[in-house]
């Protein structure tokens, strides 16, 4: 009986170890995918504040050819 469950806590504790990197592998993913959405987010933030400014300045243009008439 004792073999019997040494043999069963050993096989736990195997499923334990395996689904331990399982979770480890994919936290690293996880990690991986989290940086590259970070930065992409930084990049399309950069690129909206760009488009702001060039809006911007097409409306101070605007204005400014508006006046002169």
């Amino acid at each position: 009986m004792n073999t019997d469950l040494i043999f069963a806590l050993e096989q736990k504790i195997d499923e334990l170890i395996a689904l331990c990197d399982q979770l480890q592998q994919e936290n690293t993913r996880l990690k991986a995918c989290q940086s590259e959405l970070q930065e992409e987010h930084e990049q399309l933030c950069e690129k909206n504040a760009q488009a702001r400014n060039r809006v911007d300045n097409m409306i101070s243009r605007l204005r400014s050819l508006e006046q002169d008439t």
